[in-house]
């Protein structure tokens, strides 16, 4: 794809409602002529000049378009996540390019996803991640990891809240008591709730009808189960040891809610995901925590 044939085609995702004609984002104006020496267009109503970006997630971007589009295809093809340091090489872009493209990506698939109670059948379940604690090298000088004052305090939960074949909702909390609450806000009464033996759900049962699994005893019995719950969970992993490394942190969120919208969207064709992920690009408003991240504190 040419870059001509890159910026029209971004065009018509982002302008669907004119054919690609552009829309000033200020006051809707859609007569508009282009600048000669920039890749801009000026608007005949407020003078505003603006570009095919401007006022979305990749407002003031250097990447061109092109590259940007390839970018999406690239992450959307791994199905376990897509790697900052592999973008770079694929792209021949510095890493940290890469690491904002990515994480601007999955925060306008994360805004776009639906929101809104869960309801029917509902399974709950938590992990932790991060924290992990090297032992040392002596076996006389080990302490037991299992005691909090040997802890580092950064673990985390994520839990994931999911419908049977239908949406997940994760959350990042300090423990998996914490999604009690998270339950009770997202999820609509009446809804059946799936939670296996952790003493800490025994509190849902004020609230829905409940329905228990020992995974001591199997994985599915007596029509309870949290297989779907579990089957995100492996996802995420999978992301984690094969192709990130290291997902806690203040970034954990993003890779909990990327691999939700994939687990969710896993019966999609590719080019469905795509266009998926583009529209939400198209969309999303220019980020806060994203734009000018490098030029505002180390990485």
């Amino acid at each position: 794809m040419s870059d001509e044939a890159a910026r029209a085609a971004f065009q018509k995702i982002r302008w669907p409602e004119t054919d690609g004609e552009p829309v000033c984002p200020k006051c809707g104006c859609c007569d508009a002529y282009d600048l000669a020496t920039r890749q801009v267009f000026k608007c005949k109503g407020c003078s505003k000049q603006y570009s095919i970006t401007s006022g979305t997630i990749f407002a003031s971007r250097k990447l061109a378009v092109r590259d940007i589009l390839g970018a999406i295809a690239i992450f959307i093809n791994g199905a376990k996540g897509y790697s900052a340091l592999q973008l770079s090489r694929d792209l021949s872009v510095d890493y940290k390019t890469a690491f904002v493209l990515l994480h601007k990506v999955r925060e306008a698939i994360e805004l776009a996803r639906e929101g809104g109670a869960l309801s029917g059948n509902v399974e709950v379940d938590g992990a932790y991640f991060g924290g992990y604690v090297k032992p040392a090298n002596e076996k006389k000088d080990r302490k037991d990891r299992r005691k909090k004052i040997h802890q580092s305090g950064k673990r985390q939960v994520v839990v994931a809240i999911r419908e049977t074949k239908g949406r997940t909702r994760t959350f990042v909390t300090p423990t998996e008591a914490h999604g009690v609450a998270l339950v009770v806000a997202n999820v609509e009464h009446g809804s059946t709730v799936h939670a296996d033996e952790a003493s800490h759900w025994d509190r849902l049962a004020a609230h829905f009808p409940i329905k228990r699994i020992n995974h001591q005893e199997a994985y599915s019995k007596d029509g309870a189960c949290t297989n779907q719950a579990e089957s995100f969970f492996s996802r995420l992993r999978r992301a984690e040891v094969g192709t990130h490394h290291h997902v806690a942190g203040r970034y954990l969120h993003a890779y909990a809610a990327e691999m939700a919208w994939r687990e969710d969207n896993n019966r999609q064709a590719n080019g469905t995901q795509f266009a998926m992920a583009m529209a939400a690009v198209a969309v999303a408003p220019q980020s806060r925590q994203w734009a000018g991240y490098w030029q505002r504190r180390a990485g």
